[in-house]
């Protein structure tokens, strides 16, 4: 069975991403030779790192993460946006912070580990976007609030546990759909990776997408090793009949 027969015949499909959906789009993922563990320090996401060295993470949020601001959704984005226009998946489970789905279109997405366009002050929690921010790092190496509280980006630090209402939403989502896909996550990174399997365990089929062994290879349904803009592309001229 291909994915398209899966697709038509589930009622309630899920998708989860993670880096690989986005590299098209020219973000890096962390750990591949031009990843951004190649240039920036390994602890860069840890919480300790931005408390402890709060000029060398502004440095690289300036250099790394309010860039990502400007890339566009490629062609593996507008199929997961076109799936949830036609009702064969309900949501969007992501493990990336770039907002890539909401610029493609899609409606219900799930942002596990936060997003790069929010910000608050950590001393009173007033909200910054950021523009915000973009526009005190060209007068300061670390912006700060009208409070003096130090400004921090509104994602997940390693250190740092997952939003509750993020976990509870993808959970929902896993306990109760019939098929899952996950485009371009190695599903090595916890909470995120138990996802497909408490979806396996729930009686979903799973299907992976990624190029590159995952760390579910053994359990899912069907694995499709692609890197995801070529599978997206093919995808759109096999199934043309089928997303119109």
């Amino acid at each position: 069975m291909n994915l398209i027969e899966l697709l038509k015949s589930c009622r309630y499909g899920v998708a989860l991403t993670g880096a690989g959906i986005s590299t098209p789009s020219g973000i890096p993922d962390f750990r591949s030779p031009t990843g951004l563990y190649s240039k920036y320090p390994e602890n860069v996401f840890d919480i300790d790192y931005l408390y402890n060295n709060p000029e060398g993470f502004y440095r690289f949020c300036k250099e790394a993460l309010i860039p990502m601001a400007d890339a566009k959704p490629n062609v593996a984005h507008y199929l997961l946006a076109k799936l949830e226009q036609k009702g064969y998946i309900k949501a969007v489970i992501t493990q990336n912070i770039d907002g890539l789905h909401q610029k493609a279109g899609n409606q219900n997405i799930i942002e596990l580990h936060g997003s790069i366009y929010n910000y608050y002050c950590i001393k009173c929690l007033k909200r910054y976007t950021i523009d915000d921010v973009k526009n005190m790092l060209s007068k300061t190496s670390v912006p700060k609030c009208s409070c003096s509280g130090m400004i921090r980006p509104d994602i997940v630090f390693f250190g740092e546990q997952l939003p509750q209402k993020a976990l509870s939403e993808a959970e929902y989502h896993s306990i109760n759909c019939d098929l899952m896909i996950v485009f371009g996550s190695s599903l090595l990174v916890y909470p995120a990776a138990q996802f497909p399997y408490i979806a396996k365990m729930n009686g979903s089929k799973l299907i992976i997408v990624n190029s590159g062994r995952t760390g579910l290879d053994h359990i899912c349904d069907l694995k499709i090793e692609k890197e995801l803009s070529t599978f997206a592309n093919e995808f759109f001229s096999s199934g043309s009949d089928f997303l119109n």
